[in-house]
């Protein structure tokens, strides 16, 4: 899990769609081996930015690993989340935004740190620039160019996903319409992403809900235990007046062993 916590991962840009074609091969019963090869032919003409256009296979493969790192070969622990993220897309295709995005969530971090400057800037302002992010990540991974390449491509991401608008001036980022999640199993999907982004696997309620990475999303004021009816994995493990910690419990395998992971 550590490994996880501490790399970037997202080395190029991931549009919506290519993630709904993952999930639609995931749905149709391909097995990983077949959706890789079905990915590198889709990808071999589509670049980040929509163009059809010839992709290099180092580009390319980038992208197929990180699909893959999602939705079809994700880490043990991760994989209890995407069971409930295909069994809510099963139910309602149209909630596929929020489950993409707590799945590249969990299994990129990255993602997460992204958004979460974009959130803490729109509070203040009501447009962001694309510097005033990579300046902020510098700040936390270091004075890398890969951190500017990265971002770039993160950000490219966002504005795909129509997280994003761009404004009248180049490299400048408005809000878009937020989405209102009141289905309290999306809900727990969230705050269950959010709690794999936290080394010890687990935060705090108050602020999970109001963590700045959600700037996209307008969530209900709920208590722990509403989560924890709706979650086999959350526990409340402290409820204070008012304060509630809460924790993700082991995954476990087919056969009820705990799946081994590092907290």
């Amino acid at each position: 899990m550590g490994k996880r916590l501490e790399a970037i991962g997202i080395k190029q840009a991931i549009r919506f769609e290519w993630m709904q074609k993952v999930v639609s091969n995931l749905l149709a019963g391909m097995d990983p081996k077949t959706i890789r090869m079905e990915l590198h032919d889709y990808l071999s003409d589509r670049q980040g930015d929509g163009s059809r256009k010839i992709r290099g296979s180092t580009s390319r493969s980038q992208v197929v690993n990180i699909l893959m790192g999602i939705w079809i070969t994700p880490d043990p622990d991760l994989s209890p989340l995407r069971e409930k993220g295909l069994n809510s897309l099963k139910l309602n295709p149209d909630n596929s935004l929020v489950v993409h995005w707590a799945l590249i969530s969990a299994a990129y971090p990255f993602w997460v740190n992204v958004a979460k400057q974009f959130g803490r800037l729109f509070s203040l302002q009501d447009s962001v620039s694309q510097r005033q992010v990579v300046d902020r990540l510098k700040e936390i991974y270091g004075d890398r160019e890969t951190i500017s390449r990265y971002t770039r491509c993160v950000i490219r991401s966002f504005a795909n996903w129509g997280i994003l608008k761009d404004s009248n001036k180049r490299g400048v980022y408005c809000k878009a319409e937020t989405i209102e999640i009141s289905d309290m199993r999306l809900l727990t999907l969230l705050v269950e992403s959010l709690l794999h982004t936290n080394q010890d696997l687990q935060g705090n309620l108050s602020q999970i809900l109001n963590n700045p990475a959600l700037f996209h999303f307008k969530l209900p004021v709920v208590n722990g235990g509403l989560l924890t009816r709706n979650s086999d994995r959350i526990e409340v493990v402290y409820s204070g007046f008012d304060d509630e910690i809460l924790r993700l419990k082991p995954a476990v395998d087919s056969e009820n062993q705990t799946l081994s992971w590092t907290p």
